[in-house]
């Protein structure tokens, strides 16, 4: 998980612990949203990624009012002060890591087989 916040902190221009709950919030999006095998694949290539999505979980109840999908997950995001540039070059940076971890095949699939994320690849 250090290496991953590190490289999205620098890359992207992020503060560190906003990195992290980016993370976790975009993981555990994924996991909901996207093909479980290749999801699970990338978590599991992730060291913390557990503590990370159930950390994002615990945010209270405003997360439940906005209900899932991409746009809920857009709002928590801004939540933490991130433009749309910003969640842009979040999203790159982690789908980079991504294909170092799992390969491009799998990352090709959670993108492809993910509603909305395309448009962050």
């Amino acid at each position: 998980m250090d290496e991953l916040i590190g490289r999205l902190a620098t890359n992207a221009s992020i503060d560190s612990a906003v990195a992290e709950k980016t993370v976790g919030i975009i993981l555990g999006f994924l996991r909901n949203e996207g093909p479980s095998d290749s999801v699970q694949a990338l978590i599991d290539q992730i060291p913390g990624a557990e503590a990370a999505i159930e950390a994002s979980r615990s945010s209270g109840g405003l997360s439940r009012l906005m209900g899932g999908g991409l746009m809920a997950v857009g709002t928590r995001l801004m939540s933490l002060g991130l433009g749309m540039s910003e969640i842009q070059n979040v999203a790159r940076e982690l789908f980079r890591y991504g294909r170092d971890k799992i390969g491009a095949d799998q990352m090709g699939k959670i993108i492809a087989g993910t509603p909305g994320l395309s448009q962050f690849a």
